[in-house]
């Protein structure tokens, strides 16, 4: 498939994601589904907060990319994070548990990265755990 190609197949399917039920529109043309629902009275994190989270993140084809599952939650400064994850993450409470869809510009953008071509939608399973 060609790279423009490959590039609008993404972009498509977001458009179609962001019709389907029970799927919210976040800033920057993320979209969400909430699996589980955290502590609404919680804090949630901020730019500069250590998030520990659990997560599986995929491609639109299904392929997993990358996922923590099986092994320790990992911390991470969220300002270090791709843009897709700081927005999401910053709505977020402890104990949330979403399915993100986040545009290429978002992501990587037209980086090639492991497992993940450049112009990617990627579909990303947050559970956060904790904030710090």
């Amino acid at each position: 498939m060609a790279k423009q190609e490959y590039v609008e197949k993404n972009k498509l399917w977001l458009e179609e994601k962001a019709k389907e039920a029970g799927v919210k529109a976040l800033e920057g043309g993320l979209y969400y589904k909430v699996l589980k629902t955290g502590n609404k009275e919680g804090r949630r994190p901020n730019r500069g907060s250590v998030v520990t989270v659990h997560y599986i993140g995929k491609t639109i084809n299904g392929k997993t990319f990358d996922s923590s599952r099986g092994g320790v939650a990992p911390a991470f400064r969220l300002r270090d994070l791709i843009p897709g994850w700081i927005i999401a993450l910053q709505q977020m409470h402890i104990g949330d548990k979403w399915e993100v869809y986040i545009p290429a510009d978002k992501a990587y953008g037209k980086i090639n990265q492991p497992g993940i071509p450049g112009g990617s939608t990627l579909i990303f399973e947050i559970e956060l755990i904790g904030i710090a």
